[in-house]
């Protein structure tokens, strides 16, 4: 049994918020990190929330939250 897709918007929506991100740079990098993680994928159940880690651990290194 396979994964439900996530909503894309709400998942750009949340790394936006959590790393300070204009929505639509966030919507580019997932969209292309997922694109290159599918083009590499054999199993695809996990594809989604992989590319939306990757582009959260990113932008989380580029701007870090001031505490």
């Amino acid at each position: 049994m396979s994964q439900p897709e996530p909503n894309v918007d709400e998942v750009v929506r949340s790394i936006a918020e959590e790393t300070d991100t204009p929505t639509e740079t966030v919507s580019r990098m997932y969209a292309d990190t997922l694109a290159e993680f599918r083009n590499e994928a054999r199993v695809f159940d996990y594809v989604p929330l992989f590319a939306a880690k990757k582009v959260r651990n990113e932008l989380r290194q580029k701007h870090p939250r001031k505490h």
